[in-house]
C-alpha cells in the first residue's frame, strides 16, 4: 500500500457511506495485568446509534493516520509461523457465520495478550467491512456510472484502545440548589488515542493482497516489534528514522563526518529527484551503487567498493536497500537542524547551499546568504560590513 491507497480508505471511513460499508463490530474487554478476557460482544455496526458510529469511525481514522514507515508499516507475512495470523485472519474474513468470525478474532486476541499484561484495561475492537473502489476514474460525460464497475475489497480492521478512570467532578444541581460530588465507576474507552491496530489484507490499487497486512503503531517511529513478530507474524521492518540513521552512518564511513552544506544540499536534492520521478511507481530504494552515484553527482568522488563495504559494516548485508523517502521525507517542508552551542538553526534542505561555516576575526561563524533583510521579532536587522 502507498499513501494514496491508505488515504483513499481513510477518506471513506464515514457514516452512511455506500463506498465503505461496515457489517459487524466485535469488542473484547481485557483486564489489566491478568490478561484475562473479561467480556466480549458482537453486533451489526448499523445497530449502533449514529453518535456511537461517529466515535468509532473517528477512531478507525486515527488508526489509519500517519506516515508510511514512521507510524504505518506494510508487513509481509513470514512463510512459517505457528498458529499463523495470516490463516486466522483469512478464515475470519471468509466466515459467513458470526460465530466463526468471533472465534477467529478471539484467537487473534489470545495472541495479543499471551504473556503480555497491559498497564490498564484494554478494549480490542474488530470490524468486518467492504471497500468498493471504482475500476476507473470518474467520467462526467460517460453514460456508465463509475459505480457500475468496482473492485470489491472485504477487510478486517483492528483497533486497540486503553481505558481511563472516570473523572471525579463537582456538579451544581440547579433543582436542589446544591453542589454534589459526581461519582462514576465505569471506565472510559480512550478512542481518541489508539494504542495500535492493523488492516488485513493490504489493498493496493483496488486489489487485495493477502500476503501483506498494514500495521499501525501508537506513536511515530515506535513500532511494537513483539506485536509485529509474535502477533501478526510479520517480517522484520526498518523505520524511516532507522533508515535515515543507516544512510548517515554510511555517508560518514565513506566521506567522513565533515561535509560542505552545498554538497549535502546536492545529495538531498538528487535523492528527492529520484523520489519525485518515481512517485507513481513503487517506492524507490537506494542500494550501495545508487549512493555512490548520488555522492559522485554531488561532487564527492568515491569508490564503489568503499560504499559497498560501508553498507555491509553498518547493516550486516551488502545488498541492503534504503527507502529514498525515508532519507528525504517531506523534502520541501522538512527542516534540517544546524546545531551549535550558541543556537540551533532550522533550514530547508534545498537552502543548505546558502549556508557556510567561515573564519571571521579568528572565530568560526555560520554565514547564511539572504536576498532580503533579516528580521528578529519583527525588527529588521541593520546590515554590517563584513570587515567591521
Amino acid at each position: 500500500m502507498d499513501k494514496k491507497d491508505i488515504a483513499g480508505i481513510r477518506r471513506q471511513l464515514k457514516v452512511d457511506n455506500d463506498i465503505l460499508k461496515i457489517s459487524d463490530i466485535f469488542h473484547v474487554y481485557i483486564m489489566k495485568e491478568t490478561t484475562d478476557i473479561y467480556h466480549h460482544q458482537s453486533q451489526p455496526f448499523e445497530m449502533l446509534d449514529r453518535d456511537q458510529q461517529e466515535l468509532f469511525m473517528n477512531n478507525f481514522k486515527k488508526v489509519m493516520t500517519g506516515q508510511l514507515d514512521e507510524k504505518l508499516f506494510e508487513l509481509k507475512f513470514k512463510r512459517d509461523a505457528e498458529n499463523h495470523s495470516q490463516l486466522i485472519l483469512h478464515k475470519g474474513l471468509l466466515s459467513s457465520d458470526i460465530g466463526a468470525w468471533k472465534e477467529q478474532m478471539l484467537l487473534m486476541t489470545e495472541k495479543m495478550i499471551k504473556d503480555h499484561p497491559y498497564e490498564k484495561d484494554v478494549v480490542i475492537t474488530f470490524i468486518r467491512a467492504e471497500y468498493l473502489k471504482p475500476t476507473k476514474p470518474r467520467n462526467e460525460e460517460a453514460e456508465e456510472s463509475e459505480r457500475d464497475a468496482v473492485y470489491s475489497n472485504p477487510f478486517i480492521l483492528c483497533s486497540i484502545n486503553k481505558t481511563e478512570e472516570p473523572k471525579k467532578e463537582i456538579q451544581f444541581d440547579y433543582i436542589e440548589k446544591e453542589f454534589k460530588y459526581k461519582i462514576e465507576a465505569d471506565p472510559v474507552i480512550d478512542l481518541k488515542n489508539p494504542m495500535s491496530g492493523f488492516l488485513f489484507p493490504s489493498i493496493t490499487d483496488g486489489a487485495s493482497d493477502m500476503n501483506h497486512v498494514l500495521y499501525a503503531a501508537g506513536k511515530a517511529n515506535e513500532p511494537d516489534y513483539r506485536f509485529i513478530e509474535e502477533v501478526l507474524n510479520g517480517e522484520d521492518i526498518m523505520t524511516a528514522k532507522e533508515d535515515k540513521a543507516v544512510f548517515e552512518e554510511v555517508i560518514k564511513d565513506v566521506v567522513g563526518d565533515q561535509l560542505n552544506p552545498s554538497t549535502l544540499a546536492h545529495v538531498y536534492g538528487e535523492i528527492n529527484r529520484v523520489v519525485e520521478e518515481n512517485e507513481e511507481d513503487a517506492p524507490p530504494t537506494l542500494d550501495y551503487n545508487d549512493v555512490e552515484r548520488v555522492l559522485n553527482q554531488s561532487g564527492e568522488q568515491v569508490d564503489s567498493e568503499k560504499v559497498k563495504t560501508a553498507f555491509q559494516r553498518v547493516t550486516d548485508e551488502e545488498n541492503y536497500e534504503l527507502k529514498a523517502s525515508s532519507i528525504v521525507p517531506k523534502y520541501k517542508s522538512k527542516s534540517i537542524k544546524i546545531n551549535t552551542k550558541i543556537a540551533n538553526i532550522s533550514i530547508s534542505p534545498q537552502d543548505l547551499q546558502y549556508v557556510r561555516q567561515v573564519n571571521y576575526q579568528g572565530k568560526r561563524c555560520i554565514m547564511i546568504e539572504v536576498e532580503e533583510d533579516a528580521e528578529i521579532d519583527g525588527f529588521k536587522m541593520l546590515p554590517e560590513a563584513f570587515g567591521e
